[in-house]
């Protein structure tokens, strides 16, 4: 009696897949996006304790430190701490990371107004929003 052979191509399927989707724009714009969107707030959150990129507590509006009855710099401490979260939410699930910079960057639009000052920065910003869910969007195409 002959043995029948089969042929599992699970292996090569998956390597083909992912040849292809490195290839692909589609998939590169996502990696550019998680890497951005990675390490933006990363750097950023970081900075906030260091303040070596700018002095970060010009664009706070003092009504939320005020509301919570704490200084400037515990404020912008806390918010280092919430930005590098969302750096380590958008590398390990960019599906939902992407959500998360979104809506931290809608707060920094909202602050900006408030201020009625830095106008171009919550333009930036509300492009910078607009990338985050794009990310979203492709890391669910993606399976991420």
């Amino acid at each position: 009696m002959a043995r029948s052979m089969t042929y599992d191509s699970t292996a090569e399927s998956t390597a083909a897949e992912a040849t292809a989707f490195g290839r692909s724009p589609t998939y590169q714009a996502f990696v550019i996006l998680l890497i951005g969107f990675t390490a933006a707030p990363l750097i950023a959150g970081a900075d906030k304790f260091f303040g070596i990129l700018t002095d970060w507590t010009k664009y706070l509006a003092p009504v939320f430190p005020n509301l919570l009855g704490i200084t400037v710099t515990s404020f912008m401490r806390a918010v280092g701490i919430i930005e590098i979260l969302a750096g380590l939410i958008v590398v390990s699930k960019p599906s939902i990371g992407g959500y998360v910079v979104a809506a931290w960057l809608l707060g920094i639009i909202v602050n900006l107004l408030l201020l009625h000052n830095y106008f171009d920065i919550a333009l930036r910003d509300f492009g910078l929003l607009l990338g985050a869910l794009a990310l979203a969007r492709l890391a669910n195409h993606f399976g991420r």
